[in-house]
């Protein structure tokens, strides 16, 4: 048995947010009802990259049953209604005030459903001068500040992929959880508000406490600000390495086994990671010298046999082919899709992932088990 089997949980859902967090609790069991504009989810043609369909939809809609449900008609809302009342977790990230201008206002439904798990997603929070904007992705990482810190000394840049819609989507993911444990000691509900804003800033607490202090963060690529040598470095045949060297232990083994370097630790230039730091071009040229004499496997073997931390600068196809790579496979309308397996592992258990749902695939009567599909 799954942890939450036997929930039901009710996903007024687009795009990112609000799909990662219920495809999670889907994952675990819970009956997921997964409610759609009759021309359905827009992140369904986002792109065709997974079998002609939208990568993003299959990577975060296994598991749920699709419902269509015209919310703008009396017969919609009533679907919506009869939903929730069957509803141990309600999750939505519609537009803010969306849902209260159909009638179904948090505080109404705690009010009539006061064992429900109320959780909303929003961009800026219910309050404040932002509240009523919309937000994505890409927009809160440059409102937050993370573009700022991201990128090269030329220019700022997002982050390759949607880092402020998954990380709202675990941060909602954790809330639910928490809430349900919660209700099975008080027996009681909540009203869970989670903004994209809020997590990002969260995120961003060491280089915004820095700021504060006086020492704002600056873009450095693949560098880190306050350790050296700590960043990409080419091999002989033109493999790029990423090494991290955290303490003057490991400065004096990486000297001396690995770049043939002993006499490095004792000139005063390269004696602490202060100096290092202060002396980051030289450091870095000293390093990159002596990685461009030795070929890309050779590199590796040494820095394994010394116990350096490094790993090799990756693409996408890197990825696809990782030994470390655990895939799943899942089904889709146009057939299995096999991408990354999620996280967490469960020693003993063999978990098994649901289908991604055509659109409309079930009724509100047989998405609640009440008659077949």
């Amino acid at each position: 048995m799954l942890p939450l089997e036997g929930l039901t949980v009710i996903a007024v859902e687009q795009a990112v947010a609000a799909p990662f967090c219920t495809s999670r609790l889907a994952d675990a069991g819970a009956n997921v009802i997964k409610i759609e504009r009759p021309e359905g989810d827009f992140a369904r043609a986002y792109d065709a990259a997974a079998k002609g369909q939208s990568s993003y939809f299959v990577w975060l809609n296994r598991g749920k049953k699709s419902v269509i449900i015209d919310l703008t008609t009396e017969d919609g809302r009533r679907s919506l209604e009869t939903l929730i009342a069957s509803a141990d977790v309600l999750v939505q990230n519609l537009k803010p005030g969306s849902m209260d201008k159909l009638g179904f206002s948090r505080e109404r439904l705690m009010k009539d459903y006061p064992s429900l798990i109320s959780c909303t997603i929003s961009g800026y929070g219910d309050e404040g001068p932002y509240a009523k904007r919309k937000a994505y992705d890409l927009l809160i990482q440059a409102e937050s500040g993370l573009c700022s810190i991201t990128g090269g000394p030329e220019s700022p840049s997002r982050v390759g992929m949607s880092i402020v819609d998954v990380a709202t989507g675990a941060a909602a993911h954790a809330a639910v959880l928490e809430a349900l444990i919660a209700r099975g000691r008080t027996g009681k509900g909540c009203d869970i508000r989670i903004s994209m804003f809020d997590v990002m800033a969260d995120w961003l607490t060491v280089p915004l406490l820095n700021f504060e202090n006086g020492n704002p963060p600056k873009r450095m690529g693949l560098a880190h600000p306050s350790i050296a040598p700590y960043g990409v470095f080419e091999s002989k045949d033109g493999r790029e390495i990423l090494i991290s060297i955290q303490s003057e232990r490991e400065w004096k083994v990486f000297c001396d086994k690995v770049i043939d370097r002993p006499d490095l630790p004792s000139d005063p230039r390269y004696g602490s990671m202060v100096e290092r730091v202060r002396n980051r071009k030289l450091t870095d040229d000293t390093v990159a010298a002596a990685f461009a004499q030795l070929p890309r496997d050779q590199l590796l073997d040494r820095l394994a046999k010394a116990d350096i931390a490094f790993a090799e600068v990756n693409t996408m196809d890197g990825l696809s082919s990782h030994p470390h790579l655990r895939r799943i496979e899942v089904d889709s309308p146009a057939g299995v899709v096999s991408y990354p397996a999620p996280a967490a592992i469960v020693v003993g258990e063999n978990r098994s992932y649901g289908a991604i749902p055509s659109i409309g695939t079930h009724s509100v009567e047989a998405a609640l088990g009440k008659t077949s599909s």
